[in-house]
């Protein structure tokens, strides 16, 4: 049975739709209104093999904070609502992803213990219409929400659009890792008995 997670997220500032399964085939219609943003989820969706509907109404005319941020909110509570009660999973993940000059390292935990490290720095202030200190807005709400322990780090890059494409796909590379089944264990990987 598909693991999946429909969730709507209304603020005064944005209106989020959002449709994840865990076990997809990669296909993503998403509709942020940040062109760069959307292909960043599209990959993620691609290279974590999750199918992924979003569509976001965000006030723009103000910049895309509330818009990227919310939309982190609500992917991270989409994870956890998907993953359930993580039994059978491997519940760790991890992956280091080349894209051409860029190389991006990340590690997942799904403890139910949220923490973000963020080791990028990026080079421009902006990636089409995608503010880049946005990027770690996106993660540390992802973080927070899903309740994961999350480390990415920026090992070498000069373009920032692929160091910030790396980032994305590293993320769903170590994703579906931690949410692939564990076939030597039914319960919680965990000595405490719940995560």
């Amino acid at each position: 049975m598909a693991r999946t997670s429909k969730l709507r997220r209304t603020t005064k500032e944005t209106d989020i739709t959002m449709i994840l399964n865990l076990d997809g085939n990669g296909e993503a219609k998403v509709d942020t209104g940040i062109g760069f943003f959307n292909h960043m989820l599209e990959g993620f969706a691609k290279h974590g093999f999750f199918d992924l509907e979003c569509k976001v109404k965000g006030d723009l005319e103000v910049d895309g904070h509330h818009t990227v941020e919310d939309t982190g909110i609500v992917l991270g509570t989409a994870i956890k609502n998907a993953v359930g009660d993580k039994k059978g999973i491997k519940r760790y993940g991890y992956f280091i992803l080349p894209m051409d000059d860029a190389l991006a390292l990340c590690a997942v935990d799904l403890c139910g213990r949220p923490y973000l490290n963020f080791e990028c720095e990026f080079s421009t202030d902006r990636v089409g219409y995608l503010d880049t200190e946005l990027v770690r807005e996106f993660f540390y709400a992802v973080s927070y929400t899903a309740g994961m322990n999350l480390h990415i780090k920026l090992l070498s890059g000069t373009n920032n659009h692929h160091m910030i494409e790396a980032i994305f796909k590293a993320f769903a590379k170590a994703l579906d890792m931690a949410v692939s089944d564990e076939p030597r264990t039914t319960e919680v990987l965990s000595t405490k008995g719940s995560l």
